[in-house]
């Protein structure tokens, strides 16, 4: 078995959050480089073929640039936070049609971060026509929606979670069953995981059981945008 994430990789990142400019990570990309990037795309890489006995139309890519892990420069062009780097580092498997879905379909993904390590999936902040879908399915199909999320299995290791309106969602009964899910903005379910288990030998079997334990909220929600799983 092999090991990818170090402690190093968690001692790169809480010195690069104490120190977010480009000076410091500029004398310091060889260590992000070796105890950050290549481990994570070696981790993808080693995922692919695995993630496809879970979904054979979910993709790992272990590309550098247009891959499944994501950039760690920040977009802030707009944002408050002027800081240029991610303090964490981010991955997502997705699905083979992803780029004729421009982002609407659902994802696995996996985060780094000292000591807010989690696993998931789900569909992150879908556009309106995907919401209204998501939430047609769900009124059209209660019990398989209770299925893929209300199990004890599922509930064992995932939690939900994103954003909510605080008002049910127009058109949709505000004494609905599931108006709680309804009322969500996003469709997503995570399990946290400790700094010392990503760095165990066997991590990468364990990230394969926990994306194992989200596919069927995955699998749901391909079905509701009409999505091979």
């Amino acid at each position: 078995m092999a090991t990818y994430f170090t402690p190093k990789t968690f001692r790169f990142l809480r010195a690069l959050a104490k120190n977010n400019n480009r000076e410091w990570f500029n004398a310091h990309k060889a260590q992000y480089e070796e105890d950050l990037r290549a481990p994570y795309q070696r981790f993808i890489a080693d995922l692919a073929e695995p993630l496809k006995r879970i979904s054979p139309h979910f993709v790992a890519d272990p590309r550098p640039v247009g891959g499944s892990m994501f950039r760690i420069y920040r977009d802030t062009r707009f944002a408050k936070d002027k800081t240029p780097y991610k303090t964490w580092a981010g991955s997502q498997l997705f699905h083979e049609r992803k780029k004729e879905l421009m982002g609407e379909a659902p994802v696995f993904y996996l985060h780094i971060a000292p000591g807010e390590c989690f696993l998931g999936g789900g569909l992150w902040h879908p556009q309106p026509e995907s919401m209204r879908r998501v939430r047609a399915y769900m009124v059209a199909n209660p019990a398989s929606w209770k299925k893929a999320t209300r199990s004890p299995a599922f509930r064992k290791q995932f939690a939900l979670g994103g954003d909510a309106l605080t008002r049910p969602p127009s058109g949709f009964d505000p004494k609905h069953e599931l108006i709680d899910d309804l009322k969500r903005k996003d469709f997503v379910a995570s399990s946290d995981f400790s700094d010392a288990q990503a760095c165990a030998p066997d991590f990468l079997k364990f990230a394969l059981e926990r994306l194992k334990g989200v596919a069927p909220m995955v699998d749901w929600l391909c079905g509701a945008l009409d999505l091979e799983f």
